[in-house]
């Protein structure tokens, strides 16, 4: 029944016909006068919160309730002739949905920056779904509905979209190392970016029960980067296996007594040595045929002393504890910094719990105080 009849009393219930209303108020345009003994309607899914004279009075629960205003039929209608017949004893009822919204989407707007250990500075795209409810009903509408007459979750999925995306970028930051790591870690990511979300959602009375990451996508030249890589591992493999056929090749021509064998052995024989060395020559690892100057980084051989372009040295006895200059076998000052040269490394204490740290540390390993 309206809310602004002058002789009947109000029977207010609200039912969501969409599925998407998250809080709805009746009157829908302004307020009302809502009189003594009208009649509330709560179902099961639903929280009313009673505004009266500008404040909110009371939330009720699943049931039928008798609202209590000062507004008689028939004589608050004469009684407010100087107000233009309007009763200056105004009401409203919010009715806020308690069920869960699923399946909101999140996403972002513009790529990301990423700094990836592998790949360098890059840009992501990241699109996923979230679930809300209402753990608030008052705080809710007080600070983000405010006096709307209907919010939507088509109204409020935008805003929560951009503080998850921005809480993204930080988790992403801080627990990702590369994208090239990102299979088997998406419901990690989702749990700790729930986690994290979930004071910034209770700021508004919302409670969020579900965040899942669909995809996070780098752009087209960072994809073909990561295909190129996939099948540089392919070939790899295929190399392996090729080695592998032609090993089984020369096991089984030493077995046969017919003159083909022979050949075909002998032609293999011819071609062991090189597959053996180019075998040995990938069993190093990386730093043993690549070593460099630490000074002018240009390469050098294992059995070098000094870098035959800039002279430094190599072979390295003892370093400066103060700035990490190699020093000579005898020295007894640094040539660079001229510190005394030490036999023990200096160390800091902490002030609090006497623990000795690194010269150069800035928190105590032991107290975690600020040295």
């Amino acid at each position: 029944m309206g809310t602004n009849n002058v002789i009947f009393l109000e029977v207010l219930e609200w039912f969501d016909e969409t599925g998407r209303e998250i809080v709805h108020r009746i009157p829908e345009q302004g307020s009302g006068e809502i009189k003594f003994g009208a009649q509330l309607v709560v179902r099961e899914s639903q929280v009313a919160v009673f505004f009266y004279n500008g404040k909110a009075i009371h939330a009720f629960r699943s049931g039928r309730h008798t609202l209590v205003t000062a507004n008689i039929p028939i004589l608050t209608k004469i009684l407010s002739i100087p107000w233009g017949m309007t009763s200056p004893l105004r009401a409203e009822v919010w009715f806020a949905n308690m069920k869960t919204f699923p399946n909101l989407k999140w996403g972002t707007r513009d790529p990301v920056a990423f700094k990836d250990e592998q790949l360098g500075l890059i840009r992501l795209r990241a699109f996923g779904i979230f679930n809300i409810r209402i753990v608030q009903p008052l705080l809710l509408i007080n600070r983000l509905v405010g006096t709307q007459g209907i919010f939507t979750t088509d109204e409020i999925e935008q805003y929560l979209s951009r503080v998850i995306v921005s809480r993204f970028n930080d988790h992403l930051g801080e627990n990702l190392d590369s994208v090239l790591s990102l299979p088997g870690r998406y419901d990690e990511l989702s749990g700790g970016l729930r986690a994290r979300l979930q004071e910034d959602f209770a700021h508004f009375g919302l409670g969020l029960t579900g965040l899942y990451i669909n995809a996070i996508t780098p752009p087209p030249e960072v994809q073909k980067a990561i295909d190129d890589k996939s099948r540089l591992n392919v070939f790899d493999d295929l190399n392996k296996l090729l080695k592998m056929k032609a090993a089984m090749a020369f096991e089984k021509s030493s077995e046969s007594p017919d003159g083909a064998g022979s050949a075909l052995g002998m032609g293999l024989g011819f071609m062991m040595p090189g597959l053996f060395s180019e075998y040995l020559r990938a069993g190093r690892s990386p730093e043993e045929g690549s070593l460099k100057c630490p000074e002018c980084s240009q390469p050098v051989t294992d059995d070098t002393r000094f870098c035959p372009q800039c002279g430094h040295q190599l072979l390295v006895f003892s370093q400066c504890l103060h700035c990490g200059k190699n020093l000579a076998p005898n020295a007894k000052f640094c040539s660079k910094c001229g510190h005394k040269v030490e036999a023990a490394a200096p160390v800091r204490t902490c002030q609090k719990c006497n623990t000795e740290n690194l010269f150069d540390a800035v928190f105590c390993n032991q107290c975690g105080e600020k040295l």
